[in-house]
């Protein structure tokens, strides 16, 4: 299975977080599973690690990076047609990082791994 992490399914992963649910937690291990982490996410986390509201324990792009590798976390860039689909949702959500992850798992047929009721809202598959 292919799957989009929001980002606080990543964050609540690297940090062993018991909020992680039990069957994101298999997703996750299940080394069959093809795991991405939107570069949303990577913007989202950088701007709050530059606000002091999230705090890493080492430089964000090293850190960033290493995290990936280490999990087998594939980034999924943005792309022009991620960035247009958004204009398409409706506003039940308007975090801008959230209405992108929506706007790439619809795009690309992604489920997405997430704790966030909003996301119910939209026409995307949600795993928690």
């Amino acid at each position: 299975m292919k799957v989009l992490l929001d980002t606080h399914t990543f964050l609540w992963w690297i940090n062993d977080d018991p909020q992680l649910s039990y069957e994101a937690r298999q997703i996750i291990t299940d080394g069959e599973n093809i795991l991405f982490l939107s570069a949303a996410s990577g913007w989202e986390i950088a701007i709050k690690t530059g606000l002091g509201r999230l705090v890493l324990p080492a430089d964000i792009t090293s850190f960033l990076f290493e995290q990936l590798s280490i999990n087998a976390i594939s980034p999924l860039p943005v792309q022009m047609n991620h960035a247009l689909h958004v204009y398409t949702l409706p506003d039940f959500h308007r975090d801008p990082f959230d209405r992108m992850l929506i706007a790439q798992a619809q795009v690309e047929g992604l489920p997405i791994l997430t704790a966030d009721r909003k996301f119910t809202s939209y026409q995307v598959e949600i795993i928690w």
